[in-house]
């Protein structure tokens, strides 16, 4: 575990560490020495801690992404389960600016009182020592303003650099969340072997990766021209994508497919448990089954399918980037693109609609919701980003059409693009 830790080090200073506080990042930087006014004052992370507090950070590495990602997930249980009554943490990020590849993910802890720091420490110590984790403390200076960070080794069961550590300086957040810098085959899948080959490596810890596999293709439907048109209805849920999407069908003698496909049914449940790297993989590989299905129905009759790859990424985009939508992945990003190796629709429907109506077709249905459907009614920044997400994605893009009049109406809307589109 010591060698990816110290391969780290070099840069180390170089590094960016922002830390969730009440749906915000407050950034900051460490140097080797502090030079008098720089950086504005305390990072704004440090100005909470009150009297002897102290404040800690868990950072996760590894070469294996499967177990880095599974391990952060548990690790936020540990420290929920064993250290709640003792301090608050907080989710935080590192990372090199504009670097890909670089971010690297934990959590910051603040003590709620001075007793509180040996209950952390001999936690956050047998982190250092067993896990793949780097620990840091931080320490507040003499004059009550300037704090250092100290590195910690649990072979040695000492801090690093103890007689200097790092100056801990303000800095400025980076102009794009620093999520998209390991979201390409990592939130968002634009490759079906890249999300096929994390599910493989998961066959001895998650048994049903193994039924999944079973189900799968031996390679992607890739045919860019099909006999009849596809036709992809999105949207948000309760925005009548159902009503819609029967409706076609009965209208064109279309066939009906949905995105994940029915035959994942079982197992959606248990993928939803999974961090993002293993969830967002097997929604993935849903989209690759479904590409075949529709390459089936295509030589036969026009195909409709209730979601596909805009929801998977859409969503997965939103739920990977916190704050304003100004923080998503910059418009022409490739991030936004459509994978290569994946059946691509003739047109993808967008249906919008007035938030609160939205809710209170949500609330007549009286039905269960997901964490990202309960997301998408409790916080408002979560919907922005989502569907500013769904307007951002290219090749193909979406149309989008009001939900708002009567189902006919929006019915005969989308016939008309179905007309001037797919010449139907």
């Amino acid at each position: 575990m010591a060698r990816p830790m110290m391969s780290l080090l070099p840069r180390w200073t170089s590094r960016v560490f922002a830390v969730e506080l009440h749906g915000a990042q407050s950034c900051f930087a460490v140097k080797e020495t502090h030079h008098g006014g720089e950086g504005g004052g305390v990072p704004r992370v440090f100005t909470e801690a009150q009297g002897n507090d102290r404040c800690y950070s868990v950072h996760v590495y590894g070469t294996d992404k499967i177990q880095r990602a599974r391990f952060h997930a548990e690790l936020r249980g540990k420290l929920m389960r064993d250290l709640s009554l003792e301090c608050d943490v907080s989710p935080m990020l590192s990372f090199l600016p504009n670097v890909r590849g670089s971010l690297i993910r934990g959590y910051f802890l603040k003590g709620r009182s001075e007793a509180s720091s040996p209950a952390m420490e001999q936690l956050l110590l047998s982190l250092a020592r067993h896990k793949p984790v780097i620990v840091c403390s931080y320490l507040r200076g003499r004059d009550g303003q300037q704090w250092t960070q100290h590195l910690w080794t649990g072979e040695e069961s000492q801090m690093l650099g103890m007689t200097k550590g790092f100056c801990v300086v303000p800095a400025e957040a980076p102009e794009y969340h620093p999520a998209t810098l390991n979201m390409i085959n990592s939130d968002v899948f634009y490759s079906f072997e890249e999300a096929r080959h994390v599910l493989r490596r998961c066959g001895d810890i998650i048994p049903e990766a193994t039924s999944v596999l079973e189900l799968l293709p031996s390679g992607a439907e890739t045919r860019d021209k099909l006999d009849f048109p596809v036709i992809v209805v999105e949207g948000l849920d309760a925005t009548g994508k159902t009503t819609l999407t029967e409706s076609l069908r009965d209208t064109l003698g279309a066939a009906l497919l949905q995105s994940p496909p029915q035959c994942l049914s079982p197992w959606r449940a248990r993928f939803d448990q999974e961090p993002p790297l293993i969830r967002r993989a097997f929604y993935a590989l849903g989209n690759y089954i479904t590409a075949v299905q529709i390459g089936q129905e295509g030589t036969k009759k026009p195909v409709i399918v209730d979601r596909f790859w805009h929801s998977t990424a859409a969503y997965a985009i939103a739920t990977a980037v916190s704050g304003p939508v100004c923080k998503l992945p910059e418009e022409g990003s490739e991030v936004y693109c459509w994978p290569t190796d994946l059946l691509q629709p003739s047109l993808v429907v967008l249906l919008s609609l007035d938030p609160e109506e939205r809710k209170r077709r949500l609330r007549g249905r009286g039905q269960g919701k997901t964490d990202e459907e309960k997301e998408l009614d409790e916080n408002q920044l979560f919907r922005l980003r989502v569907e500013e997400a769904y307007r951002r994605i290219r090749g193909p893009a979406c149309v989008a059409v009001d939900a708002s009049p009567s189902a006919d109406r929006v019915l005969q809307q989308v016939l008309l693009l179905i007309r001037g589109k797919c010449h139907l």
